[in-house]
This record gives C-alpha cells, sequence and structure tokens, in this order.
C-alpha cells in the first residue's frame, strides 16, 4: 500500500525525501520505501515523521 498521504503531507512542508530523512533519522531511501509501500516503518519512526510534517497517526497511516 503506497503512503501518498505521507508523501503529500511532505511535499506541502516543502521536504524533500532527503530532508525528512534527516530530520527523523533515517536514509532517503527509507523514505521513499515508506512512499512505496515498500517498508513497515516502526511506530516510533511513524511518531516521528508525524512530528516531523505536524501530522497525527491518524492522517498518515490510517486508511479510510
Amino acid at each position: 500500500m503506497k503512503n501518498k498521504k505521507m508523501k503529500i503531507a511532505r511535499i506541502e512542508c516543502d521536504l524533500s525525501q532527503e530532508q525528512l530523512a534527516e530530520k527523523v533519522g533515517v536514509t532517503r531511501q527509507t523514505i521513499g520505501m515508506i512512499e512505496s509501500g515498500n517498508y513497515n516503518p516502526t511506530l516510533n519512526l511513524c511518531i516521528e515523521i508525524c512530528k516531523a510534517l505536524n501530522k497525527t497517526l491518524n492522517d498518515l497511516f490510517w486508511e479510510g
């Protein structure tokens, strides 16, 4: 399942994958894999991504 919500939120914050990765302490490849649906992030990483993008877990990671 692609994470389009995360990608849209990242773009709205005017952040590249590289910049978001740096903020949350992972590689750019990890962010790319999360967005493409090829990586299932830990809850802690999800929380860090949400903080960096000023979103809630529901905003980015809950389907529906």
